[in-house]
C-alpha cells in the first residue's frame, strides 16, 4: 500500500491559535494555516488536512490560489470540519476548487464513548446525522468527492459501516486510530471491522491510566503509546492500495471512559466478554501508573508551556513513524 502522510492541526491548537478562541487563554499570536504549513514542510509531510475555519474566509480566486501552491507542494489535501457544527454545503463547492477528493466529517459532540450521558439526545443525534447523511452523499457524488465520516469517540465500527452500506460509495471512513478505546473496541478488531472502507487516517496514540470506573486516554506522541500502527496498516493494505494518513495528537484534556460502570453500556448493542477482553488488554501499552502525573500544560493551568510541548509531540511523532517505515 502506497502511505502518503502529512499532518492534521488538532493536536496544535493552542500553537495555531485555535484553542478556547475567544476566551482569555487563547493564544493571541497563533501560528496559524502559514505556520502550520512551515510546520509539514519541516517535518516532510506530503499531506495536509485543512480546518474550514481557514478557508471560510477565501474567495474562490484565494481558493484556486491556495490549490495552485498546493499542486506545486505536491500535498495530499482533506478538507476538515464538522457534520452537524460544520458548512458542508461550503466544502462541497470548495472541495473541487481545492482539487481535493475527500471531506472530514466528525459525526456527533458526544465524547468518551459516553451516551448515556445524552440520555435521549444520543439517539436524537443518530437519527440526525442519518438525515444528514442521506442528504449529502448525493450532493458529494456530484461534486466529484467523497464524505469521510470519523469514529470521533462515539460510533463503533460496525455502526460506521452500515452509515457507508447504507449511504453508497460517497460516504466512505477517516480512521481516528486511537479513537477504537472510547467504544471498547481493540484497535486490530476495529481496523478489521472497517478496512474495506478507510480512505484517510489519523494517526494518533493514546497512553491508558486505569482508574475505578474505567480508564483515562492521555495524549502522547504518536508511537509513544499503546497503538500498534504498524499491524493496523498491514491490515489497512490488505484492501487498499493506497491511503492518505494525518498525524494527530490528542486533545489538551484527558478523555475519561467510564466503561466499568453499568450506566455507561446504555445505548451499546450487547458485546462478547472476548471482545472487552482484548480492547482492555490492548490498552496496557505503554499505560500511566495509577497515581502518575498524566496532565498536560493546559490541564495544569502552564499555558507557556503549550508551544513546545505541542510541536515537540509533533517532531517526536514524525521521528516515530520515520523509525517505523511509516513516513
Amino acid at each position: 500500500m502506497k502511505l502518503t502522510m502529512g499532518l492534521n492541526p488538532y493536536g496544535l491548537t493552542y500553537y495555531l491559535g485555535i484553542q478556547a478562541m475567544g476566551t482569555p487563554r487563547a493564544n493571541p499570536n497563533g501560528a496559524g494555516l502559514e505556520g502550520f504549513i512551515k510546520l509539514i514542510e519541516e517535518l516532510g509531510g506530503k499531506a495536509i488536512e485543512i480546518w474550514e475555519g481557514w478557508l471560510k474566509p477565501m474567495s474562490d480566486a484565494e481558493l484556486a490560489a491556495f490549490k495552485t501552491r498546493l499542486d506545486g507542494l505536491g500535498w495530499e489535501r482533506v478538507l476538515s470540519s464538522g457534520l452537524h457544527h460544520g458548512d458542508v454545503d461550503f466544502l462541497l463547492r470548495a472541495a473541487p476548487i481545492l482539487g481535493a477528493r475527500y471531506i472530514r466529517l466528525a459525526l456527533t459532540p458526544i465524547l468518551c464513548g459516553d451516551r448515556a450521558a445524552a440520555g435521549q439526545r444520543w439517539y436524537d443525534l443518530v437519527n440526525s446525522t442519518r438525515q444528514k447523511l442521506e442528504h449529502y452523499a448525493p450532493l458529494a457524488e456530484a461534486a466529484g468527492v467523497t464524505l469521510l465520516i470519523e469514529n470521533h469517540q462515539d460510533f463503533t465500527s460496525r455502526e460506521l459501516v452500515g452509515f457507508c452500506d447504507e449511504f453508497g460509495p460517497n460516504v466512505r471512513i477517516v480512521f481516528d486510530m486511537a479513537n477504537t478505546f472510547p467504544v471498547a473496541e481493540s484497535p486490530i478488531d476495529f481496523t478489521r471491522v472497517i478496512a474495506p472502507y478507510v480512505r484517510h487516517c489519523h494517526v494518533k496514540d493514546y497512553r491508558v491510566q486505569f482508574t475505578d470506573d474505567g480508564y483515562r486516554l492521555c495524549r502522547c506522541p504518536s508511537g509513544d503509546g499503546c497503538v500498534p500502527f504498524k499491524e493496523m496498516f498491514e491490515i489497512l493494505g490488505q484492501h487498499n492500495d493506497e491511503m492518505v494518513a494525518c498525524i494527530e495528537i490528542g486533545a489538551l484534556e484527558a478523555r475519561h471512559v467510564r466503561l466499568l460502570t453499568p450506566e455507561w453500556w446504555h445505548g451499546y448493542a450487547p458485546k462478547p466478554a472476548e471482545d472487552l477482553a482484548a480492547c482492555l488488554l490492548a490498552a496496557q501499552k505503554n499505560r500511566f501508573e495509577p497515581g502518575e502525573d498524566y496532565r498536560t500544560p493546559w490541564e495544569r493551568n502552564a499555558d507557556h508551556e503549550l508551544i513546545d510541548y505541542e510541536l515537540g509531540q509533533y517532531r517526536k511523532s514524525a521521528a516515530n513513524l520515520k523509525t517505523l517505515g511509516l513516513m
